[in-house]
């Protein structure tokens, strides 16, 4: 049995396995849900939200964990957007499919705010949207848990749509969401570790 060949075979399936998933996500465009969802990825537009959950996580920790808070979330920030950025893109160098010749005359985009078609960076793999996001979610999960279902349900649906987003942008596969969004949820459970720990050492002990 050629190793190799085998897991060749199984890469290649799996590249078009999610260039057809894309297709079905990113083909239904409506001109109203273009605006909708190139605001959705827009991380500005989410302020109010990012300051309600700092004021909810400020509530809860009190002023000196807050403090520590801050510093690892920063960090986990750091890692799911630095590391997606200069290290994994730039090594895998996987066209986004708005680069991608091969599927580029399939791609549905948006045009951006200065009248051009959005298409992103050269590289997609993977999702920096999804990374960030799905590392804050779960961040903050982690640190408010127990969380009504509802709250839990509504948190998720949010970082969700925004991934969602990037496809419907024709900017990112479904795969590169989804390895940014594993890495971000895997990021997230070792900062959450790191917290607690740093957290006892800092602030608990005082």
């Amino acid at each position: 049995m050629n190793v190799t060949k085998t897991t060749i075979d199984l890469l290649e399936y799996l590249d078009q396995l999610d260039r057809s998933l894309f297709f079905v996500l990113n083909e239904n465009h409506f001109w109203w849900l273009d605006q909708v969802m190139w605001y959705v990825s827009k991380m500005w537009v989410w302020i109010p939200v990012y300051a309600w959950m700092l004021f909810l996580i400020f509530k809860k920790l009190g002023w000196r964990s807050f403090l520590v808070f801050i510093f690892f979330v920063s960090l986990l920030l750091f890692i799911t957007d630095f590391i997606a950025v200069h290290f994994i893109k730039s090594t895998v160098m996987r066209l986004r499919p708005t680069y991608n010749p091969e599927v580029l005359d399939r791609v549905k985009m948006v045009i951006d705010g200065n009248g051009n078609f959005y298409r992103g960076g050269r590289f997609g793999f993977f999702s920096n949207h999804a990374s960030n996001y799905f590392g804050v979610a779960v961040f903050f999960f982690l640190l408010m848990k127990p969380m009504k279902s509802w709250a839990v349900i509504l948190l998720f649906f949010w970082v969700a749509l925004i991934a969602y987003s990037r496809i419907y942008l024709g900017v990112h596969y479904p795969g590169d969401v989804l390895a940014g969004a594993l890495f971000g949820l895997l990021t997230a459970i070792f900062i959450h570790w790191l917290f607690v720990v740093a957290n006892k050492k800092i602030v608990l002990k005082q």
